[in-house]
C-alpha cells in the first residue's frame, strides 16, 4: 500500500473514532427504517430513489468494516 493511500486510510481511522461519526451513523440507521419502508413508497420512481438512498446509506454504514477489511488484507483497492 503506498503512503498516500496509508495517510488516508489512517485520517479514516481517525474520524471513525469521533462522537460525530458515532452520532452520524446512529442517525442514518434510524434513517434507514424509514427509507426502507415500502409502505411509505408512492410509485416505482419513488422506490427506485429509495433504492439508490439505501445503497448510500450502506456504503457509509459500512465504511469502518471495509477499510478495516482491506487494511488487514493489505489490498491497495480503493474505496
Amino acid at each position: 500500500m503506498d503512503q498516500e493511500t496509508e495517510k488516508y486510510y489512517d485520517s479514516l481511522a481517525d474520524m471513525f473514532m469521533t462522537e460525530g461519526w458515532k452520532g452520524l451513523l446512529d442517525e442514518l440507521r434510524a434513517n434507514a427504517v424509514n427509507i426502507n419502508s415500502v409502505e411509505a413508497t408512492k410509485d416505482n420512481d419513488d422506490l427506485m430513489f429509495r433504492k439508490g438512498q439505501l445503497n448510500i446509506l450502506s456504503l457509509i454504514l459500512n465504511l469502518e468494516s471495509t477499510i478495516d477489511h482491506i487494511r488487514k488484507e493489505g489490498s491497495s483497492v480503493t474505496v
